[in-house]
């Protein structure tokens, strides 16, 4: 084989392994949700009943599957806000994504975060 065939066929399962090594990075912790604010960090109307999130870190629209370890239940949601402000818990969830959660009763779930390309 050449060695531009060879770098070719290296580059690609190099990008393949990137790829595969981020869908598979997950972060557990405490999630809560909350229900009242009008306006997100973003700049959008919070909306109760849609699938979004407060994150601290995430880009604004990063959409995240939030899976309750508890339910193995889970939500897709995109990130529109900042937080939690609460120490221990790694993201806040819109009631409506609580609710699809099962996590409304107990108010906080733990659960693993993993973001979706």
């Amino acid at each position: 084989m050449r060695p531009t065939i060879l770098s070719a066929i290296a580059a690609a399962i190099f990008a393949a392994g990137t790829q595969l090594a981020a869908a598979e990075t997950v972060t557990r912790g405490k999630a809560s949700f909350y229900s009242h604010g009008s306006k997100t960090a973003s700049g959008e109307r919070y909306d109760p009943n849609g699938m979004t999130a407060a994150h601290r870190t995430l880009p604004f629209g990063t959409r995240v599957r939030v899976t309750d370890t508890r339910t193995r239940r889970s939500a897709v949601v995109r990130i529109n806000d900042r937080g939690p402000f609460i120490k221990g818990r790694i993201i806040d969830v819109s009631r409506g994504a609580a609710r699809q959660l099962g996590m409304i009763g107990r108010g906080v779930a733990m659960v693993d975060i993993q973001v979706v390309r």
